[in-house]
């Protein structure tokens, strides 16, 4: 992870909204944040607190606060064990399994806990919003379990392991290494925090850890998306496609901004290639040998059609849903990261305690299970371009797995069946998760939105993708390299073809790939492989 930032440059908690690219500033590079100093946003925050405490003192019920939780809600908790029934949330929710979840990911649900807390309507004290920032900008993130969310009270489980480092329980990442929080609090002189009355309802209860998940792969997903446009451009050019199926008056026929959006990308990324052949030059070739068949009055059977498979020819068509999904994906997330998603709501203005569902997370579940299926397409598209790449049947002249010297050596054969086994396991993984709600908690949660399921799955399905189009993209520069081409290629294929060939050298004979491959992750995991912006 990145070095702390200038304060200058900090992201701050603020009335303002905060952004995707702050999100993944904070989660990713290490960005620091910065509680506002203004005078009445931080009132607000205060005001929700005393307006809780009166309330309270005059014996009023809340919920959480001095009621038992879930469907124990009937039970009403004495004054002096308000503290230690906050203390005790965090025991016996902290019973998660799995592996943990990534830093990045924990980093950006304690940003966006921070963020819906200091929006005034929690009942929190300001220092439990400056413990989170003490976590961000001290590189201690806790070790966060998998699975224990149903994403229908909040994510309770996975984020009971993120306030329990705040007191000093649990073990944490700090400098590389797993260690007990205590340590690493009392090494970076944090105080252990003190929950009072309904703040540790008010950090377990919400959506942030599914949306933190969301977060991250809403960003890899767009980068994925555009490597993945490079990858089709360049198997355009190995195939002697034509760029013409991306002219704009096409697209703007059929108005759809995604499509327009992808038509525009693949012409960026072929403009002045010489390998991608415009069409009037493909139908001269058809039209010479119907000229040639036609003088012995026989049907004339060209070497080449006029028309390219659907993978290439209605790429803007198949692929502009998903640019169209991660713009709605984005809007839903910077929604939901900039939410009051807590229950109850205390509401100094209105002088009321709102007993509400607001960490119901069926947005998030809906858009990840949306990219899901948006993703499960991109990587069936990536496979119709290996299918072509690796038959000669379809290939244009392009050898079969594209072996240099086919028959002694097997070329790419191996890595067409790594391609497939990819390819259905993403399959397998887009199934829908919002719809498998089971009730649970004694029928208090009685349905749920199992957005988190959402989230990790499709974080799951991203990762696989990473190595299918690891795996396309070392097949283009492959089949690319058999036309001789590189220096032929297009104004945005070149960079990616250069890159990739940095890490992996042509196969002129059949040696072992998954080191290739391997490499070739590990560029797209730094986004060292260059891609066109928007």
């Amino acid at each position: 992870m990145a070095t702390l930032v200038t304060p200058s440059s900090a992201v701050s908690i603020s009335p303002l909204q905060i952004s995707l690219d702050q999100i993944i500033a904070v989660a990713r590079h290490g960005q620091e944040v910065a509680l506002s100093d203004d005078t009445d946003f931080r009132r607000q925050i205060s005001r929700g607190r005393e307006t809780l405490e009166r309330k309270l003192g005059e014996g009023e019920v809340v919920y959480g606060a001095n009621t038992g939780f879930g469907s124990n809600a009937r039970y009403v908790i004495p004054n002096d064990e308000l503290a230690h029934h906050q203390q005790n949330l965090l025991e016996f929710l902290c019973c998660g399994v799995g592996e943990a979840l990534p830093e990045e990911a924990v980093r950006a649900a304690i940003l966006l806990r921070a963020n819906a807390l200091a929006r005034g309507l929690s009942g929190v004290r300001l220092v439990v919003i400056e413990r989170l920032l003490d976590l961000l900008n001290h590189h201690i993130t806790p070790v966060v379990p998998r699975y224990g969310s149903v994403g229908a009270s909040g994510d309770l489980c996975p984020s009971a392991y993120i306030a329990r480092a705040m007191v000093g329980r649990g073990d944490v990442l700090y400098k590389g290494c797993r260690a007990p929080a205590a340590e690493a609090l009392r090494n970076e002189g944090i105080a252990r925090l003190d929950l009072q009355a309904k703040e540790g309802l008010a950090l377990l209860n919400g959506t942030t850890v599914m949306t933190g998940v969301g977060s991250i792969v809403v960003d890899e997903a767009a980068y994925l998306f555009r490597l993945s446009l490079g990858a089709l451009a360049m198997a355009a050019e190995a195939l002697g496609s034509s760029p013409d199926y991306y002219h704009p008056a096409i697209h703007m026929a059929k108005h759809h901004p995604g499509q327009l959006a992808v038509a525009e990308m693949l012409n960026s990324l072929l403009f002045d290639s010489k390998l991608a052949i415009p069409l009037d030059e493909i139908r001269h070739r058809v039209e010479e040998a119907g000229r040639r068949a036609n003088g012995n009055h026989a049907v004339a059977a060209a070497g080449e059609s006029i028309q390219s498979a659907y993978s290439l020819r209605c790429a803007p068509q198949g692929l502009g849903p998903m640019h169209e999904t991660l713009e709605q994906c984005r809007t839903v997330i910077e929604r939901e990261a900039n939410s009051v998603n807590d229950n109850p709501l205390i509401d100094p203005v209105s002088d009321r305690v709102y007993h509400t569902g607001n960490f119901y997370g069926a947005h998030i579940a809906r858009a990840m299970d949306g990219l899901k299926l948006d993703l499960a397409n991109l990587a069936n598209w990536l496979h119709s371009l290996m299918a072509l790449l690796m038959d000669d049947r379809f290939s244009n002249g392009l050898p079969p797995s594209l072996s240099p010297h086919v028959g002694v050596y097997q070329g790419f054969k191996g890595m067409q069946l790594v391609h497939t086994s990819l390819v259905t396991a993403i399959r397998h993984w887009c199934a829908p998760s919002l719809i498998h709600s089971l009730p649970t908690e004694q029928y208090n949660q009685d349905i749920v939105s199992l957005g988190t399921h959402a989230a990790l799955t499709a974080m799951d399905i991203e990762r696989l993708l990473r190595n299918a189009v690891a795996i396309t993209l070392l097949s283009t520069a492959q089949a690319i390299d058999l036309r001789a081409g590189g220096g032929r290629m297009g104004g945005g294929t070149r960079p990616i073809y250069r890159t990739i060939r940095s890490v992996s050298a042509f196969v002129e004979a059949d040696r072992a790939l998954d080191g290739d491959i391997a490499a070739v992750v590990g560029l797209i995991e730094r986004r060292a492989i260059p891609v066109l912006a928007w």
